[in-house]
């Protein structure tokens, strides 16, 4: 037990605090610890491991309801080490319980706040203030966070790497603008949701982020086809695109995309679901990349079957999901007997 380094628990429902304590006490090496889904843990937990385990560098303790901001007290107390928190959909969380741990956890590279309602932006500023070494942020569903914790975040972390937003309602074109002047090496953006956010913001976002390479810009309805311009020219890493529910987009922004500089080699995923406007001449413009490995035409009504097989023909190792309801028989009276 004395040399164990790292124990993954995760989904023992069954799992408590006093078997916790005993493994604190006889695994005081350990670096790594996974508890995420161990729903009957309490704070109780944290406090053996801030007794016991001081070389702790990675802790999952994702869904676990019954965690609060005293699990976060007991970790700042004796953690220090920590590098790697996950706390996402413990509703407890508040912004104070993340500043307890930001204050302490200078070294801190990756966050997961995931559906965490109380958290705003006081935690992001805590953790601008005491982690500028963050690399990976997860705030999505937090929707108290607003453009001023992201303000920050932005100026003092730039280091991050992967962001995750979607579903921060509040969010306006300020906090792409400030991505795109602080964070270079973001190559992760996920803002699904984010209903504010418009071409404005991305062409800063696109200008300053050459290095994206995946984004999730779901259900973003403000967005035109401009927004695909703007990154064919300026991110020429760009893998992973979600667009869908996208509803102002057109054949015109696929079009740029197929000419930009990810088109040939590195754009794998394109996801277009419920993109009203998007035709097969779409379909035709992308036949030219030929990385891509998958793209998502889910209620696109506007494209046929045919235009999906000439597509195919051309990348035959592509995926294409899309779906098309069967055609209705033609009615038919029954005749008077």
């Amino acid at each position: 037990g004395g040399f164990l380094k790292k124990l993954r628990l995760e989904g023992c429902k069954t799992v408590q605090d006093n078997a916790l304590r005993i493994f604190s006490q006889q695994c005081r090496n350990i670096e790594v610890l996974n508890l995420s889904h161990c729903i009957e843990i309490t704070d109780r937990t944290a406090t053996y491991l801030s007794a016991n385990c001081r070389r702790l560098k990675s802790l999952h303790l994702s869904s676990c309801p019954k965690i609060s901001d005293s699990t976060c007290y007991h970790l700042g107390v004796s953690c220090g080490q920590l590098t790697e928190l996950h706390l996402a959909w413990c509703e407890k969380i508040t912004s104070g319980g993340v500043k307890a741990v930001a204050e302490k956890a200078a070294g801190l590279e990756v966050i997961v706040l995931q559906g965490c309602p109380k958290v705003d932006d006081e935690a992001l500023a805590a953790l601008g203030d005491y982690c500028r070494r963050l690399r990976v942020v997860n705030l999505s569903n937090c929707r108290l966070v607003g453009d001023t914790g992201v303000k920050v975040l932005s100026e003092k972390c730039r280091c991050i790497e992967m962001l995750s937003l979607s579903r921060c309602t509040a969010l306006t074109d300020a906090s792409l603008k400030c991505m795109g002047e602080y964070l270079a090496d973001l190559n992760v953006l996920e803002v699904a949701e984010c209903h504010l956010l418009t071409d404005s913001g991305f062409k800063v976002l696109a200008q300053g982020c050459n290095k994206l390479m995946r984004m999730d810009l779901e259900e973003c309805v403000l967005i035109s086809d401009n927004v695909l311009s703007y990154l064919a020219f300026n991110c020429p890493l760009l893998e992973h695109l979600s667009l869908s529910h996208c509803e102002l987009l057109t054949d015109e922004g696929i079009r740029s995309l197929a000419v930009g500089a990810c088109a040939t080699e590195n754009l794998r995923v394109v996801e277009l679901d419920n993109c009203p406007l998007i035709t097969d001449t779409a379909l035709e413009q992308l036949m030219v990349c030929q990385a891509l490995e998958r793209i998502e035409l889910f209620d696109c009504q506007l494209i046929t079957r045919a235009g999906i097989k000439r597509l195919k023909s051309r990348l035959p190792g592509l995926t294409v999901q899309a779906y098309f309801a069967p055609a209705t028989p033609p009615h038919q009276s029954n005749p008077n007997r």
